[in-house]
């Protein structure tokens, strides 16, 4: 680097952060990955680990105990930066800026440890933290959509199948599909947040050999001692086995579930994006927002788009655990660290940000029904030939030929609109023709949108009322909790 670009970046300290950072992510999960956050759970675990291992009769004092309690957040970086500088180790850099907080705690920081006990134990209570915000946030949002599918349950719109018209549905069915991947989405993180377990103090091949040293070879307080950790940190277990690491396919797992968040988001953005090309719904709109900065008249759906294209972003992310959980030698190698610093941090804080963006949204969604209800009139008559058909037949028509002759309408119907521009003219075409001996009046009686949506309406409430609400009951915080302020 030359003496010119050092002075540059001394004098201006303006140097790349990542977007995820300054643009999307909340403070909340922006802390959770911090260096306050993790060197300070640093310090709780070694506090933990010595009071376990006095406890099963190592001599260690309250005093060093109530010492290193006592500087758990007056972290020195500087001197922690100085240290990792001359020793190329992080955990001993802790180890020693941690010691000259607590002199007397010294001697024993880190008794018979290994530096993963520190850091993995550390990534899981992080993560674990993490997908608990990850969680409430997505309650919210299934609040929010839960409120949208029942004002709207009974509103018929177009269904789409290829994006061709298709059976119609309702406005609020169609979100209790949104509503329905969250819910699985949700399922995922509880049963991750339930079942992730810390490494313990397994030792540096897993074997817990340093603890069978120091505590004469008695098995039952080195198992006591990792049990009593676990449960100062809040867990109710460590994994049975280990390697020097907690198995990498945890990452792999925790990674996929946000990878399914990502995915459901991204499906939601697609279809508002879709749907707003329609000028059926649209996500929120600020007062001086601008859409182009060509064209003043757009209403470009950028909150949408920029979720989906965080969601490509996580769901790419997720490849990087599966190849190191694969690619991790007998007990252990190095070539995890770098990696899981990024990708395991970043994919937490797209989340969050794809998260706070859907729940803006979620909870401005613009309806334009009367838009809906045209695009509606104008395929019902396609749909409704089947009830005319049926009609006719009953008042002594063959089924066979007024099939042919609706298959010969609806050609002709399709190219007057297609070719012409002109309005779909099918009902006018049955209505003349004498073979099916029904006036216009007694066809339009068949377009009646609210005759052609099912069980649509029922099948929104049933969700709302068996799934739906059980969850918000089970975490009313999250439901009334404020929003993550959206940034730019």
């Amino acid at each position: 680097m030359s003496f010119f670009l050092k002075e540059w970046i001394r004098i201006n300290k303006n140097t790349y952060e990542s977007p995820l950072s300054s643009r999307y992510a909340s403070d909340e999960m922006q802390y959770l990955f911090s260096p306050d956050k993790k060197f300070s759970t640093w310090r709780k675990l070694w506090v933990a680990l010595a009071r376990a291992e006095k406890k099963m009769g190592l001599a260690i004092s309250d005093a060093q105990i109530a010492e290193m309690e006592a500087h758990i957040y007056d972290i020195d970086y500087e001197y922690a930066a100085k240290m990792e500088n001359e020793l190329r180790h992080d955990v001993m850099a802790h180890v020693h800026t941690f010691g000259k907080a607590c002199p007397s705690a010294m001697p024993i920081i880190h008794l018979g440890a290994t530096s993963c006990y520190v850091t993995d134990n550390t990534d899981i209570i992080i993560m674990r933290e993490a997908l608990m915000l990850v969680r409430d946030k997505l309650v919210r949002i299934i609040a929010r959509l839960s409120k949208f599918a029942d004002e709207y349950k009974n509103l018929p719109t177009l269904g789409f199948t290829h994006f061709q018209p298709a059976q119609l549905t309702t406005v609020g069915k169609r979100a209790s599909l949104w509503i329905n991947d969250l819910l699985m989405d949700l399922g995922e993180v509880e049963h991750r947040i339930d079942s992730l377990k810390l490494l313990g103090s397994k030792g540096t091949t897993g074997t817990q050999a340093s603890f069978m040293e120091l505590f004469d070879r008695d098995e039952e307080k080195v198992k006591k001692v990792e049990e009593l950790i676990s449960e100062e940190m809040g867990f109710k277990g460590a994994v049975p086995v280990s390697g020097q690491t907690y198995s990498r396919k945890t990452d792999y797992f925790v990674l996929s579930v946000l990878s399914g968040i990502a995915q459901s988001a991204g499906k939601f953005a697609t279809d508002m994006r879709l749907l707003s090309h329609l000028k059926e719904l649209e996500e929120p709109f600020e007062g001086k927002q601008i859409g182009s900065s060509a064209m003043p008249y757009k209403r470009n759906p950028m909150r949408c788009e920029r979720i989906c294209a965080l969601a490509r972003y996580v769901m790419a992310d997720t490849l990087n655990p599966a190849m190191t959980a694969y690619n991790q030698w007998l007990e252990r190698t190095l070539d995890d660290s770098a990696n899981r610093r990024i990708s395991v941090s970043e994919a937490f804080l797209a989340v969050d940000s794809i998260l706070n963006i859907y729940a803006n949204v979620a909870a401005n969604i613009k309806v334009y029904e009367k838009v809906i209800r045209k695009h509606v009139l104008e395929e019902l008559p396609f749909m409704a030939t089947e009830n005319i058909m049926m009609s006719a037949v009953k008042r002594g028509g063959n089924r066979q030929e007024l099939h042919e002759r609706i298959r010969v309408h609806s050609i002709a119907a399709g190219r007057t609109v297609k070719e012409e521009g002109k309005p779909n003219d099918l009902i006018e075409r049955i209505a003349a023709d004498p073979i099916f001996g029904l006036t216009a009046e007694e066809i339009k009686a068949h377009i009646c949108p609210e005759s052609y949506i099912g069980r649509s309406a029922s099948q929104v409430t049933e969700l709302l009322r068996d799934y739906v609400k059980p969850v918000l009951e089970r975490y009313p915080d999250c439901v009334s909790g404020e929003d993550t302020e959206l940034k730019v």
